[in-house]
């Protein structure tokens, strides 16, 4: 059995929200009431496959504060391919594979 040890600062995260929404950003804190992620990114399905977009397409602020209580699951780790993406996509840096 594995046990999740929980996420370091400055790890690719992901959670999902209780409203269903699979999160991928930077973890910058996690304390009591918050969960604060860097460029947080949401799993979209596209015609041509999944991707990540911006979590919020109207604001300039690169660091957004989830209420724990909102939070159904995570952080979790985020699987190398879609970590490799979130890099991709907030960097424009290609990571090979």
């Amino acid at each position: 059995m594995l046990i999740n040890k929980g996420a370091a600062v400055d790890e690719i995260v992901t959670i999902r929200t209780t409203a269903g929404e699979e999160i991928v950003g930077k973890l910058v804190e996690d304390n009591e009431k918050f969960l604060i992620l860097n460029r947080p990114r949401a799993l979209v399905s596209t015609a041509k496959g999944a991707t990540l977009a911006p979590f919020i397409f109207t604001s300039d602020s690169e660091t957004i504060s989830f209420a724990k209580h909102a939070i159904l699951v995570g952080p979790l780790a985020t699987v190398k391919g879609a970590a490799d993406l979130y890099t991709q996509t907030t960097t424009g840096i290609a990571l090979a594979n």
